[in-house]
């Protein structure tokens, strides 16, 4: 098993899914750990060997942007074939499915592509007790080949306009396949067809929940760490603070968690994770003052996205390095590693994550550092956290926050990086969220934060023309940060807010909303 591989937790059933490259390969994930059932994503050209590790009690197929025509398009190891396992095929994954059993698939037919409804033309196991014989469904449909030939056992059991095998089945094989996507939302009905497929059909039971999670990653914690030390890097964020807490109940005192004040957080937050962590945990603490490093540092990297992020990034190695060996040093670094994280840094194609998560060590440290990772969130998706950490009581306040990137407010200032200007920002964002917590709609938005442009325009502020900066607010709903879209403010809020901030911080004469929204496969806006 590499590093990047998670491990299946003990004496829970499983189930694999292999990733052809769909930007909403993560969502299938989520729906199955929403039944209660622990599942993995392997990238299609590591799937035999994640296949024989997990060793899972059914397997899913992705979709993905190949045509399976295509003599080099991916496929899927053909042991998961003869295992006598239960096996779903989602779009592409029902085309590879059908392709590699004895079928047929060819492109040039009509494209489908959103909303289309299926016809339901015979039963089937897979949606047994959904949908009814003649009956039409609302799915979400996102494909341009088609199945022209169904393999030997298999029989057509629902039917679209554009798609005459919207769902093809073996039943005695237990061979089931889609053409639609049942893992979005838009798939009224899509989670209890995933529900048929892995409690009914493969029979798994839906055991693995965040108390059996923690129970488990503790008694994991022990045996990895033994008598060693570990250091946590804690970033202010909610996933470091989870990893931290979760790491002290399982190891007490021999954790130290290092917080780098780097200059970059928002208002207030550095002393409130101090207190935290001081205060209502006891944990012990260290507390790095490295702003004049930080920013002395983001001076040298100009405008140059990539180049912050990697200084940031290198700057955190440094200041962990060095605070082991203040210590007598430290066999293990812990951090808060999702499991997003290392799907996208193993996924189809190398994964985004090698510009996108560039100030992260999702891979691991870098050679010269003598310690090792301990990443217990690292199976866990962003809402799965915020639930362990209600499960080891941190208080709602912090679990509830925010996301809050790592590089902090130097990706929300594009362009140079001054001490002046991350003050300003400072000031806009905290009148921003206050704002938003008066309206009552913190809880309600995923994520929102204010944005200092790299640009600077006239305006006109009493008898006085002014020449400063542009703020552009940020608001998305999500419920793990895989795909999210804009918060649709009423004009009295935006209005009460820009007035606020432009009144308020010196600095800014112009305040925009950005509706932009997040696509799926994206991790963070730039």
């Amino acid at each position: 098993m590499t590093s990047s591989q998670p491990q299946n937790p003990a004496h829970h059933d499983s189930i694999l899914i292999i990733d052809f490259g769909s930007q909403v390969t993560q969502l299938i994930a989520r729906r199955v750990r929403e039944i209660g059932v622990y599942c993995e994503i392997a990238p299609f050209q590591s799937a035999s060997d994640a296949f024989q590790r997990l060793k899972p009690k059914g397997v899913i197929f992705s979709g993905g942007p190949a045509s399976v025509p295509d003599g080099n398009s991916p496929r899927a190891p053909q042991e998961v074939f003869s295992a006598g396992l239960p096996l779903l095929g989602i779009c592409y994954g029902q085309q590879t499915m059908a392709h590699q059993l004895g079928g047929t698939v060819e492109g040039g037919h009509a494209a489908e592509f959103g909303r289309a409804d299926v016809e339901i033309v015979t039963p089937s196991a897979l949606f047994a007790g959904v949908w009814e014989e003649g009956g039409r469904y609302p799915v979400w449909m996102s494909h341009g080949d088609r199945v022209t030939q169904l393999p030997a056992g298999f029989t057509v059991k629902a039917t679209s306009e554009n798609a005459p095998y919207a769902v093809a089945s073996d039943e005695e094989r237990r061979f089931y396949s889609t053409m639609f996507h049942p893992e979005v939302v838009h798939t009224p009905d899509g989670a209890r067809l995933l529900r048929n497929f892995v409690v009914d059909i493969c029979g798994c039971k839906p055991d693995w929940s965040m108390s059996a999670y923690r129970a488990e990653m503790i008694k994991k914690i022990r045996d990895q760490v033994g008598t060693g030390r570990v250091i946590c890097g804690l970033s202010g964020g909610v996933d470091s603070a989870v990893a931290a807490v979760l790491i002290h109940e399982a190891i007490g005192d021999q954790l130290t968690c290092v917080f780098v004040d780097h200059g970059l957080m928002r208002m207030n937050e550095a002393d409130e994770v101090v207190r935290l962590f001081r205060d209502h945990y006891n944990i012990p603490l260290v507390h790095v003052e490295a702003e004049e490093l930080f920013l002395a540092e983001l001076a040298k990297c100009g405008a140059d996205p990539e180049a912050k992020r990697k200084t940031i990034g290198r700057l955190f190695i440094d200041v962990f390095d060095a605070e082991a060996a203040k210590l007598g040093g430290a066999d293990f670094l812990a951090q808060g590693t999702l499991y997003p994280d290392v799907i996208e840094s193993v996924s189809f194609s190398g994964g985004p994550s090698v510009t996108i998560k560039s100030h992260h060590n999702v891979g691991g440290l870098p050679e010269r550092m003598k310690m090792k990772l301990v990443e217990p969130l690292r199976e866990l998706f962003k809402d799965e956290v915020r639930v362990l950490g209600r499960e080891l009581g941190l208080p709602e306040a912090f679990v509830g926050r925010h996301p809050f990137p790592g590089p902090g407010l130097a990706i929300r200032c594009p362009g140079e990086i001054t001490k002046e200007k991350l003050d300003i920002l400072r000031k806009a964002d905290a009148i921003y969220l206050e704002e938003i917590r008066k309206a009552g709609l913190y809880d309600v938005i995923w994520q929102a934060f204010a944005v200092l442009l790299p640009v600077r325009t006239v305006g006109v502020m009493g008898d006085y023309r002014t020449y400063d900066h542009v703020c552009a607010l940020r608001a998305v709903t999500s419920v793990d940060g895989m795909t999210a879209d804009f918060y649709p403010y009423d004009m009295a809020f935006l209005g009460r807010t820009a007035t606020r901030i432009i009144n308020e911080v010196k600095g800014i004469n112009r305040v925009v909303y950005d509706v932009t929204s997040k696509p799926p496969g994206t991790i963070e806006w730039e």
